[in-house]
C-alpha cells in the first residue's frame, strides 16, 4: 500500500488522529498558498480537500486525481432573488451620481449575504452578472466595502449583454460601469476582479475572463480603457491592450484629483465624464507615437529609473543578461553543446520566478509528450521515470504546473513560415497572456523567398517581423539558430577545438546580430568530463539589460537543469 508521500501529502510529523495541511493539488495556485485546506484522517488513511474536492484513501487511491487547473471547470449557478432596494440604498447610489432608473435597468438588488471577511451575514448590494439573459454570477458589496463573488461561479465581464456596435468601454468596477451609463455609454463592461496588485508577479489568472469573451470582443473595432488612474490600473490597461491588440485600444486619463469614472461623475458631473471619454488617446502603436502618450512612462523612468530585465534564475548571469518583455534574443552554439536545453531551462526559471507563460516551437524535440517530460524534469529537478524519479503525485503536480505555463506550437504544415508561427503566438498572447516565445531552431521553419530577394534581404525582413511582434505584443522572443561550419582554432584558449561561434557565424546573414537585441552563445568543452557549459553574452542592445561577458554553468544530465559552480570560477569579462 502507498504512503502519504506518494501523494505529496505532508502530515506534519503526525501518525495518528487528524491533521490539516496544504493540498498538493491546489495550494500552489491559490493566493494563500500555506492555508491548510486538506483534511487528513490518519487513522482511517483518507483525505479530502474542501477547496478543490480532491480526495482519496491510501487503500483505494485517488478519487479525483487531476488538478482543478488542468481539467474543465464546472461552474455553479448562483441563487439570486432580486429584492426591492431600500430608500437608504437608493439615496447612497444617488450620492454617487447613479439614479434609480440605472439601478433598475441593471437589476441591482440588496439583501443579506455571508461575507467571509467578517465571518457573518451582512446586508449587501448585489450586482448580478448576466450572459445572454442568463444569470452567471453575482458580486456582493457590504457597507464596509468588503467584496465577494458567488462561490464557484464563472468569472466574466460585468455588462456582457450590453456589448454592441464598434465601440466598447472597459472599466475597473461595477460602480464605474454604472457611472459611464449615466454619461450615455451603455456599450460598457467592467472586469470582474479589478486590477492586479501592484507587486503581483503572476497575475495571468486575473485575465481568464477574456477566454470566455473572445468571440464577443472580436468584432469590436475600438476599445476605450477607462480604468483607474493609479499604477494597478495602469498595469490592467497595459495587459488588456497587449492582449486585445493595441491598435484598437484607447486610454482615458482622468483629472488629477479623480481616480476613476465614478469619481469624475460625483465631482464634475456627466458632461465632464463624457469629455474625458471623448478625449481618450490612442494606445501607442508602432509608428504613431506622441510625447503625450509617453508622458506617464517618462515620469516613471524619471522617478524609478530604467526598467531592468528580470532575473534569469542564475545570479552570476544576471550581471550580463536579464530578460525583458518585448525584446529579441538570438541563441547560437555548436550542435549538441546544449543551446536548446539552456533556453528551455531559462523558460522554466522565468515561469517559476516571475509567472511568465511561454509558447514553444521546437520540432527537433518531437514527440511533444517526450519534450513535456523533459521540461517537467527541469521544473522538478527529478528524473521523470522511476525508480528514483518523480512520485505519481509529483508527476501530477508537475504536469498541472506545465499546463499552466507552457504551450506548444505545432502547425499542420510541417515547415511553417515565420508569419504562420507569429499568428499562432498572437492567439496565445490573447488566450494565455504569454510573455515568452521560443522558436527552436531557425532552420526548421520554411524560408522560401520570392525571386529576386536575396537570402540576406529575406532574413532581414523575417527578423524585423519577429522583432516587431515582440515589441508590439510585449513578448520576449528567443530564436535558436545553428552556425555555419566552423574551423578548429590553432591557438589561444580554444586551441585544437571548435571555438564558440558568434552571431556572425550563423548561416545566412549578419542580420542575426544586427537585428537582434541580445545575442548569446552556448559552448562546452566536449573533451572535458565536467558537464560545464559556457554562456557567452555577445551582444546587449540596452545597457540596463546587461553587458557583454559570460559565465560558466554546470549541466545536470539527470534532469536537464543548469546550476552555478563555485563563485570564484563563475564569470569573466568579454
Amino acid at each position: 500500500m502507498k504512503d502519504w508521500s506518494d501523494y505529496g501529502i505532508d502530515t506534519r510529523g503526525k501518525t495518528v488522529g487528524e491533521v490539516k495541511t496544504t493540498c498538493p493539488q491546489c495550494s500552489q495556485y491559490r493566493k494563500k498558498k500555506n492555508y491548510p485546506c486538506l483534511n487528513v484522517n490518519l487513522d482511517k488513511s483518507v483525505w479530502h480537500c474542501w477547496h478543490c474536492e480532491w480526495s482519496g484513501s491510501l487503500k483505494d487511491g485517488e478519487e479525483r486525481r487531476s488538478n482543478p487547473k488542468a481539467t474543465p471547470l464546472v461552474f455553479r449557478k448562483p441563487v439570486y432573488r432580486q429584492t426591492p432596494l431600500t430608500s437608504r440604498v437608493i439615496e447612497w447610489f444617488a450620492s454617487r451620481g447613479i439614479p434609480e432608473a440605472v439601478l433598475a435597468r441593471n437589476r441591482i438588488s440588496y439583501g443579506p449575504v455571508y461575507m467571509p471577511q467578517v465571518e457573518q451575514e451582512m446586508p449587501a448590494i448585489q450586482f448580478p452578472y448576466f450572459r445572454n439573459g442568463e444569470l452567471v454570477n453575482v458580486k456582493y458589496r457590504d457597507g464596509h466595502k468588503h467584496f465577494r463573488m458567488a462561490g464557484g461561479a464563472e468569472r466574466l465581464l460585468y455588462g456582457w449583454d450590453d456589448v454592441e456596435g464598434d465601440t466598447l468601454l472597459i472599466c475597473e468596477g461595477e460602480m464605474d460601469k454604472l457611472a459611464l451609463e449615466v454619461a450615455g455609454y451603455t456599450s460598457c463592461v467592467s472586469v470582474p476582479d479589478g486590477a492586479p496588485a501592484l507587486n503581483a508577479k503572476n497575475y495571468e489568472s486575473k485575465f481568464d475572463y477574456l477566454l470566455a469573451a473572445e468571440a464577443l470582443l472580436r468584432p469590436v473595432k475600438r476599445i476605450i480603457l477607462a480604468v483607474d488612474n493609479d499604477w494597478p490600473g495602469q498595469k490592467l490597461a497595459e495587459e488588456s491592450a497587449r492582449r486585445l491588440g493595441p491598435e484598437r485600444c484607447h486610454r482615458v486619463t482622468w483629472s488629477s484629483e479623480c481616480k476613476d469614472a465614478n469619481d469624475v461623475l460625483i465631482s464634475h458631473g456627466a458632461t465632464v465624464l463624457r469629455e474625458c471619454i471623448e478625449h481618450a488617446v490612442p494606445w501607442p502603436v508602432s509608428g504613431i507615437i506622441t510625447v503625450e502618450m509617453l508622458s506617464s512612462a517618462i515620469e516613471h523612468i524619471y522617478e524609478h529609473g530604467m526598467q531592468r530585465g528580470l532575473s534569469t534564475g542564475w545570479l552570476a548571469l544576471n550581471q550580463y543578461y536579464t530578460a525583458r518583455a518585448g525584446e529579441l534574443t538570438i541563441v547560437t552554439g555548436i550542435p549538441s553543446h546544449g543551446k536548446s536545453g539552456w533556453v528551455s531551462a531559462l523558460a522554466i526559471n522565468l515561469a517559476c520566478e516571475h509567472g511568465w507563460r511561454f509558447s514553444i516551437f521546437s520540432p527537433e524535440n518531437y514527440p511533444l509528450e517526450r519534450y513535456a517530460a523533459l521540461l517537467m524534469e527541469q521544473y522538478t529537478g527529478l528524473r521523470f521515470i522511476n525508480p528514483g524519479g518523480m512520485s505519481p503525485a509529483q508527476m501530477t503536480q508537475a504536469q498541472a504546473w506545465l499546463g499552466q505555463h507552457i504551450s506548444f506550437l505545432m502547425p499542420e504544415d510541417d515547415n511553417p513560415t515565420v508569419p504562420t508561427l507569429l499568428a499562432l503566438a498572437r492567439v496565445q498572447v490573447y488566450r494565455q497572456g504569454i510573455k515568452g516565445l521560443i522558436l527552436d531552431p531557425w532552420n526548421e521553419m520554411e524560408h522560401s523567398r520570392p525571386v529576386g530577394l536575396s537570402e540576406t534581404e529575406y532574413i532581414s525582413q523575417a527578423l524585423t517581423q519577429i522583432r516587431r511582434f515582440a515589441r508590439h505584443h510585449g513578448v520576449h522572443v528567443w530564436v535558436v539558430a545553428h552556425p555555419t561550419k566552423l574551423h578548429k582554432a590553432e591557438k589561444g584558449d580554444y586551441a585544437g577545438q571548435y571555438p564558440p561561434p558568434t552571431p556572425y557565424d550563423i548561416a545566412g546573414s549578419a542580420n542575426f546580430r544586427n537585428k537582434s537585441d541580445n545575442c548569446i552563445t552556448i559552448w562546452r568543452n566536449v573533451d572535458a568530463n565536467d558537464n560545464r557549459v559556457q554562456v557567452h553574452v555577445q551582444k546587449i542592445r540596452f545597457r540596463e539589460i546587461g553587458k557583454p561577458g559570460g559565465v560558466e554553468l554546470v549541466y545536470e544530465p539527470s534532469c536537464g537543469r543548469f546550476h552555478e559552480p563555485r563563485l570564484e570560477d563563475q564569470a569573466w569579462s568579454a
